[in-house]
């Protein structure tokens, strides 16, 4: 019964029923192979960075890897870098190293396993333009599999993963030799304009929608006079309409009813239907019973 608002960016979210924290492949392995004889499906967690966890929580397992299985080294220009890593860790690494092709994805808060698996990205840059490889766990039996990367169909905020029963446990990143100091420079550009525009100061999941094609949510959303909106404790962010932000006391039965009203209104004054980026997983308060 561990409250998942302690463990996403959203500070919401109901229990799950069981939580377990591998330090290593080999554990998470072995926690997947066990949930499999107890007929129990787990849900891989990293940083809870693009996840809105319902108020009746998971009834399931959780293996939360951030934290653990987060291991990085260098071999030539590439990266093995293990799912728990945090973005924001292989990006200051990839920099002392001398490598390019993380610069703009260092601000991402989030791990290496989810980044890949929702090809996350920022200021032009996308994890598909770097990962050569990625090493996972099928969920059914626990046996490791092994994709290249033209094999995982890397889309906006999508890969083929996301249509699977494997979780990444590993990514091999191919970088290019470059100056620590521009990429240093590059870093501190992005972050630079990340507290300038981005509610920083307040628990959100990032970005709530994904771009609609030849569209920006935050703006269409703020044409339709949205920006500040409020549902309990969940708002349309004052400072950047793209953030859904919880200013205090939040639960997910505000953000998705926020989320919907965003919806409906965008779609009323522009006929663009907006689609959310953030993950909603779990149970309704009154269906505590449904499994992840």
């Amino acid at each position: 019964e561990e409250p998942m608002s302690r463990h996403t960016t959203f500070r919401i979210g109901g229990p799950a029923a069981l939580m377990a924290l591998p330090r290593t492949v080999g554990e998470a392995k072995a926690a997947v192979r066990a949930a499999g004889e107890l007929e129990i499906r787990p849900f891989f967690l990293g940083n809870g960075s693009n996840l809105l966890v319902r108020d009746g929580g998971i009834r399931g397992l959780v293996l939360r890897v951030a934290g653990g299985m987060n291991a990085i080294r260098r071999e030539g220009d590439r990266l093995i870098v293990e799912a728990g890593a945090s973005l924001a860790s292989v990006a200051a690494f990839a920099r002392d190293e001398g490598l390019c092709g993380l610069a703009e994805l260092g601000g991402i808060p989030g791990t290496v396993g989810g980044g890949v698996l929702m090809n996350a990205g920022a200021y032009g840059a996308e994890l598909s333009q770097v990962v050569a490889q990625v090493e996972g766990i099928h969920l059914a039996d626990g046996r490791r599999v092994s994709y290249p990367a033209d094999r995982l169909n890397f889309s906006y905020r999508h890969s083929a993963l996301m249509d699977t029963d494997v979780v990444v446990t590993q990514a091999t990143l191919a970088l290019a030799p470059g100056n620590p100091e521009a990429i240093r420079a590059r870093m501190e550009a992005c972050a630079r304009a990340r507290r300038e525009k981005q509610p920083l100061n307040l628990p959100s999941a990032g970005s709530t929608f994904k771009r609609p094609e030849g569209h920006f949510a935050a703006k269409l959303i703020d044409d339709c006079g949205l920006r500040g909106l409020t549902v309990g404790g969940a708002q349309v962010s004052e400072k950047h309409a793209g953030f859904v932000v919880n200013i205090g006391g939040a639960t997910a039965r505000d953000m998705l009813e926020l989320m919907r009203q965003i919806e409906q209104r965008v779609f009323e004054q522009t006929g663009v239907q907006l689609e959310p980026e953030v993950r909603i997983l779990g149970a309704d308060e009154q269906k505590k019973e449904e499994s992840i």
